[in-house]
């Protein structure tokens, strides 16, 4: 493998199609695709300031890195990334992706990141400012995770998040197959129109929840009092450990919690329209 240490970049793809590429402590100015079209890279303690450096990349390895506000949308149409250690100040990021893992990654400005990626892995990482994350993604495992930003997770397939604190408007929206375990969940509007959502130990907070929802699972989950009007339209199992604020309509199913305030059952109740809400208290 060939050893590139200390230098500086800059320009248009200054390392395009390079192949068995080591780098330490590179810096890459101002400039596009430094390393286009490129396989088996390793980039050590680098800091990348241009646009677009891994694109077209098979094969890469980045551990200790800075990506400036500068390297926007820097890494597109690659596959087989470990990313450890690294911190990108970028927004746009990873677009069409395959066989990411990223562990101890802080990405402080992630608007309009992952979009249409497939197998993630994601350990110990930290986004903030993430509108639109996780866009028509599949196949995503995540552990101890945090995460503020609208919009998340919507089209994806096939996600299991663990020890995460997602901070997030409209989250899982047209999902199919989602679990999420031992979680906190904040933000309106919480996985409608969902396909097999699962929810496991988590405590949810926002205003109608999980509405429009087709085979929706709960499990000893926490509702906050601002999580009113819930369950509208959804067909769910609901084991529900607090009290809750109030339920409207759902179609089918079964819903227990200690308490429920209100109860809404109207002439707008789908067929079937026999769902089982069973509680202690009703007010």
């Amino acid at each position: 493998m060939q050893v590139i240490e200390n230098m500086e970049f800059g320009g248009e793809r200054p390392l395009f199609g390079s192949n068995d590429l080591l780098l330490k402590n590179v810096t890459v100015h101002a400039g596009e695709s430094a390393l286009k079209c490129c396989s088996n890279i390793e980039a050590i303690d680098c800091r990348f300031e241009g646009k677009y450096p891994f694109w077209h990349v098979d094969g890469f390895v980045v551990r200790n890195c800075l990506f400036t506000e500068g390297a926007r949308a820097a890494l597109w149409y690659s596959r087989d990334l470990v990313m450890t250690g690294t911190r990108v100040d970028a927004p746009k990021m990873f677009r069409e992706m395959e066989r990411l893992s990223l562990s101890d990654v802080c990405i402080p400005d992630a608007a309009e990141t992952l979009w249409h990626c497939k197998d993630i892995t994601l350990r110990d990482v930290e986004v903030a400012n993430a509108d639109y994350l996780f866009m028509h993604c599949s196949d995503i495992d995540i552990d101890r995770y945090r995460q503020q930003g609208n919009y998340s997770f919507q089209y994806c397939r096939n996600v299991t998040i663990r020890n995460a604190v997602i901070d997030s408007k409209d989250a899982f929206w047209n999902t199919d197959n989602v679990t999420v375990i031992d979680s906190t969940l904040t933000g309106e509007y919480l996985g409608w129109h969902s396909r097999g959502l699962k929810l496991v130990r988590c405590r949810i907070s926002g205003t109608q929840p999980l509405c429009y929802a087709e085979d929706l699972i709960l499990e000893d989950c926490v509702f906050d009092t601002d999580c009113d009007l819930a369950f509208e339209d959804s067909t769910l199992h609901a084991h529900i450990i607090s009290p809750v604020t109030s339920i409207k309509n759902p179609r089918s199913g079964r819903i227990e919690a200690p308490s429920v305030g209100e109860i809404i059952l109207d002439e707008h109740c789908k067929a079937p329209a026999d769902c089982e809400i069973v509680a202690t208290r009703i007010s």
